[in-house]
């Protein structure tokens, strides 16, 4: 019994265009200090990791020339040694050229021909530390099914690795074209509107397909109305170029607990806020007209942990879980995690930065019609360092909305608390990279772990030659905040 793709992860192979890719990368920072790995000792590590994730040895094989849905066979000929690649920076290996190393590699199209991932272990990054780049496509990531993102499972809770099992992998053998087709006849016939669902991706917008992960015409109908607020912003619009540029930024966590403390909401809310400010000072400084009113609409993929909510009726608590331990215990209190998509209207307009996170948090919890969640799915369990496979879920939600319904994509998801090891090296940084949706120019995916908020932003290099000022800007955001205080 063979495992199709379903008719959205279908979709989204097919559609797969050069200029915006349909992967999920992250970029995690060690100290080489910790323990000195060689090339042999990474390809072990990952290769004993991959029993945990078998859909990273198989490949998508197509049937019927696309007129039925793909398949997952395993890839008898998988190299390992092709998908763990080395990389060095030169001296002084500076992390604005580890940025423009890594915008070249988010650049590059994934082997559709070849299991749909990547990793990346890049040397010579100044302070004798280096980077882990993991890049996976969206359809490879599917918790329903458990298949976790890379970056999930290849890091440790402790400097001592635990003893790994043998894995003895064998590929089982591809199943034959006449058996696929009439298999993929039958599930025609006793599910027809399949390929009704194909042709809709295929040759339309997938919002109208997208009702089948819970909404209903409602809700798509609210999200068409609201989607031309303040008309398109111009500097948000990317063209077709598929070369892209990455910066990241960071800030303290405890900075955002004092103001959360200080003026309620979440700390997403918080997070938010500092976004409207980055954009704000980032669209003024381009000389982009900005009035009172001017607002820019965030498609935002939530995190929501069942029983976060305070009483029977109240909306959930959505990015702001602290957990005590390392990783998320399966349990009532972690366990069950649910990706929802909100649209949020960032108030880039309004001056004051607490007014700003005023408006964001009463859109969070007291307009459902604009920020409630629109697309419920992906209920799972998980464990271990979540954030890749959330950041991967809330990708995979935001294929399903129309493009012209927001300006930007920003996804936040929290991460543990306490120090995560890779081969006994201690991870110092974690930044994801969110893929670009078509036409549009930024993408920043916010990541929590370790005391710090992470922050990745993904450009079209055209369209935002100026990403080096993010930085900069998001300390001016925090320090706005602060001084409310």
């Amino acid at each position: 019994m063979v495992t199709r793709l379903s008719s959205q992860d279908a979709a989204f192979f097919y559609m797969e265009e050069a200029a915006a890719p349909s992967h999920l990368c992250t970029m995690a920072v060690f100290d080489r200090a910790d323990a000195r790995l060689g090339y042999e000792q990474v390809l072990e590590k990952v290769e004993q990791q991959l029993r945990l994730i078998p859909r990273y040895r198989q490949r998508v094989r197509e049937v019927a020339g696309g007129f039925m849905r793909p398949v997952w066979v395993d890839d008898a000929d998988f190299d390992i040694t092709y998908h763990v690649r080395r990389s060095a920076l030169p001296r002084p290996g500076t992390r604005d050229q580890l940025n423009d190393l890594l915008a070249r590699l988010v650049s590059r199209p994934l082997d559709l021909g070849r299991p749909l991932w990547e990793l990346y272990v890049i040397e010579g990054i100044e302070g004798d530390r280096f980077a882990v780049f993991t890049k996976s496509h969206r359809v490879i990531v599917d918790p329903r099914g458990g298949a976790l993102d890379i970056g999930q499972v290849i890091l440790d809770d402790s400097p001592q690795p635990p003893t790994e099992q043998e894995d003895l992998w064998m590929p089982r053998p591809e199943p034959g074209r006449l058996g696929l087709m009439v298999e993929g006849l039958a599930g025609v016939v006793s599910r027809p509107t399949s390929g009704v669902d194909m042709v809709k991706y295929a040759f339309g917008d997938v919002a109208d397909v997208a009702g089948k992960a819970g909404r209903t015409l409602a809700d798509v109908a609210s999200i068409v109305r609201g989607a031309t607020t303040n008309g398109a912003v111009d500097p948000l619009s990317g063209g077709r170029s598929a070369t892209r540029r990455f910066c990241v930024a960071q800030a303290e966590l405890a900075h955002f607990k004092k103001v959360r403390s200080r003026f309620g909401g979440t700390i997403n809310d918080v997070a938010l806020a500092a976004v409207a400010g980055v954009l704000r000072s980032w669209l003024v400084s381009r000389g982009h007209p900005v009035t009172a009113s001017t607002t820019v609409r965030a498609l935002v993929p939530l995190s929501v942990y069942p029983g976060d909510r305070a009483a029977p009726g109240s909306p959930p608590v959505v990015g702001d879980r602290e957990p005590s331990s390392d990783r998320y215990p399966v349990g009532p209190t972690y366990g069950e995690t649910t990706v929802e998509l909100a649209l949020v209207d960032l108030p880039v307009g309004e001056p004051n930065a607490i007014v700003r996170l005023s408006q964001i948090s009463h859109a969070m919890t007291a307009r459902p019609g604009a920020a409630r969640a629109v697309a419920a799915r992906n209920l799972m369990r998980l464990s271990g360092f979540t954030p890749p496979t959330l950041h991967a879920m809330g990708s995979r939600v935001t294929g399903s909305i129309s493009r012209r319904a927001f300006h930007l994509v920003v996804a936040n998801a929290p991460g543990p608390q306490t120090p995560m090891y890779f081969a006994g090296a201690r991870m110092r940084e974690m930044y994801p990279v969110l893929p670009l949706v078509p036409g549009q120019a930024l993408s920043i995916g916010i990541t929590s772990y370790d005391g710090m908020l992470f922050f990745g932003f993904d450009v079209q290099r055209d369209a935002v030659p100026d990403v080096d000022v993010f930085p900069a800007l998001v300390r001016e955001a925090v320090d706005e905040l602060l001084e409310s205080l």
